[in-house]
């Protein structure tokens, strides 16, 4: 009998196919230009696409990791993340949206370890140790009355802080990209409505008021903290 996920797998396929027009594809047979690279949070219940309604191909460049962060260690020195830089550096991409989320695991794991427990296995530990000092600093700049999951929250709040100014000090950045911070609220914790991505830092602005006034009229209530 045939494995029941794998079906739903190639059933899925079967259904995208058939469900695009003659030519859906036809614009980037050759190449990508993607408009923006979105470094998010690798977790299942976060779809890049979905949470920006992208249902065309070749807009949006979409890696991920844990705890979407913007760096990795080569040699010993921190450098921009290969996946994130390949389509600024190769595509033209100008835009960068740095994408976290409530509830964050990795960020819970790096809390955890802060505060004295937790261990992984090594592909993980190491995303997770690269986090442990963002969390700490963090422990000293957020509001830690509450319950976990609310401190982990402003520290996701924070690591996409961290992220962003990261980028755009970052050599390999040019100065024209613009480096959007964003949190994904998968428990209404903005007071909002499940799946809202709000924009906490636009290009290392975190002042909301400011943040507001440089968007589309209407769209006011994205820009919002749980951090002041």
């Amino acid at each position: 009998m045939a494995d029941d996920t794998l079906t739903t797998l190639l059933k899925g396929n079967r259904d995208h196919v058939e469900s695009r027009p003659a030519g859906f594809f036809d614009d980037v047979q050759d190449g990508q230009h993607p408009a923006v690279v979105s470094i998010c949070c690798a977790d299942s219940r976060v779809s890049q696409e979905g949470m920006f309604d992208v249902d065309e191909p070749g807009w949006l460049f979409t890696p991920s990791n844990i705890g979407n962060q913007a760096w990795d260690l080569v040699d010993g020195r921190r450098v921009v993340n290969g996946n994130l830089l390949y389509p600024v550096e190769y595509t033209g991409t100008e835009t960068v949206a740095v994408v976290g989320h409530t509830g964050c695991g990795a960020v819970t794991a790096a809390y955890q370890s802060v505060t004295g427990n937790g261990d992984h296995p090594d592909g993980i530990q190491k995303w997770v140790e690269t986090l442990e000092p963002v969390v700490a600093d963090g422990l000293d700049e957020v509001d830690t009355d509450g319950d976990e999951s609310a401190v982990v929250n402003r520290l996701v709040e924070y690591n996409v802080d961290r992220q962003v100014a990261f980028l755009k000090s970052a050599d390999e950045i040019p100065d024209g990209v613009s480096v959007y911070g964003f949190v994904y609220d998968l428990h209404g914790a903005y007071g909002g409505p499940h799946g809202r991505t709000y924009l906490i830092n636009a290009d290392g602005e975190t002042d909301t008021d400011a943040i507001a006034a440089g968007i589309a009229d209407g769209d006011g209530e994205y820009a919002t903290r749980l951090t002041a």
